[in-house]
């Protein structure tokens, strides 16, 4: 195992910079995710550890060892790739094995490690196998497989998922995440799903625009979003925001789109100013109208059997304001064109600052 940190780390392509200061420091044995949108610099930054892109600036170390100038093949890491990346002539006992051959390691030493590997993998059937007659899953466990055998010092997974149905992919999230901890191999793993992330990850690295937006734990993610854009791409649906201006007197936040939300636990900030006021879909309850916080004029309905999605736009009456949704039980009975009075439950509403889009605090 090893410990993996960057300091300030930076990647320009001629004067464009991509990846823009980077800090993190991974420990022994940690699960990192990065996850961000496509085009936001995840998969450069892990290419950059991997040493397949040389960095403009700053410093990567793996185990206490710098390795910015170090070949791909000396930095002690193994990668899987999102198109497993096998021969297509050798059976999967000869991809798994390839690595150690070449090595040099003796034929017992490199038996005892695909069997090992291939148990845990239970891909003890197929060894005799060529890749084209496996499914994609069993592909992808042979190129964890692969990566397994080298019991490298850390492992980086480029989106490894990405290739599967949806079924697979949950099924695979479950063994990958089993193995990492079994092996307790220090790893960094890219996707732009963010259930991957939040259910594989000690620790989220969110990534917008080559910035890292929020280190953290997946609930803290979740509960408290650093930025706008973080509490937008961080769960499902996500998180509403509407624009408001703080009221007079701090007696509470006027909406734009009509109607005023009166603060719980929290100081407003002065008067005038304008903000953003997050909610998540969750965190809406139907009541009766005098005890409303919010009302959404709703426009359609989605019944996904436990959840009901009902989907309109803010507003004191007509429907005029921004757009928003709400997450009900699957029981709850709305239709379009009701007008739905909410609470938002005590403690889950965020402010974020309208102009920079970071965080003021929940009200």
């Amino acid at each position: 195992m090893a410990a993996i940190s960057l300091h300030d780390v930076r990647k320009k392509y001629g004067t464009t910079e991509v990846i823009h200061g980077i800090d993190l420091d991974v420990t022994d044995g940690e699960f990192i995710v990065i996850v961000g949108p496509s085009g936001c610099g995840k998969s450069t930054l892990l290419r950059m550890v991997a040493g397949l892109e040389p960095i403009t600036e700053g410093t990567i170390q793996i185990g206490g060892r710098v390795v910015n100038d170090l070949e791909p093949g000396e930095r002690d890491i193994a990668m899987v790739f999102q198109n497993y990346a096998l021969y297509p002539h050798m059976s999967v006992y000869d991809n798994m094995a390839y690595g150690l051959k070449i090595a040099g390691l003796s034929k017992d030493a490199i038996r005892e490690r695909v069997d090992a590997a291939a148990q845990m993998l239970e891909l003890k059937p197929y060894l005799d196998r060529r890749p084209r007659q496996l499914s994609g899953g069993q592909r992808q466990r042979v190129a964890m497989g692969r990566a397994l055998v080298r019991q490298p010092a850390a492992f980086l997974l480029d989106e490894p998922l990405s290739n599967l149905d949806a079924k697979l992919r949950v099924q695979m999230r479950l063994e990958i995440k089993a193995m990492q901890r079994k092996v307790e191999t220090t790893s960094l793993y890219v996707t732009h799903d963010q259930v991957e992330a939040m259910t594989l990850a000690d620790r989220l690295v969110v990534m917008n625009g080559g910035h890292a937006e929020q280190i953290d734990t997946p609930l803290n993610v979740y509960r408290t979003p650093a930025t706008t854009f973080v509490a937008g791409f961080i769960g499902s649906p996500a998180m509403n925001l509407m624009p408001a201006t703080v009221a007079p007197n701090g007696k509470g936040l006027d909406l734009d789109g009509g109607g005023t939300v009166k603060p719980r636990d929290m100081a407003l900030p002065e008067s005038g100013r304008k903000v953003l006021l997050g909610v998540r879909p969750e965190h809406l309850s139907p009541v009766d109208d005098l005890n409303a916080d919010l009302k959404l004029a709703i426009r359609a309905v989605e019944t996904l059997g436990a959840d009901t999605l009902a989907h309109g736009r803010l507003a004191d009456s007509g429907g005029v304001g921004g757009e928003m949704v709400a997450r009900l039980p699957g029981t709850s009975a709305v239709e379009p064109d009701q007008v739905l009075p909410l609470a938002i439950e005590p403690g889950m509403a965020h402010l974020f600052d309208r102009e920079s889009g970071k965080r003021i605090g929940n009200m």
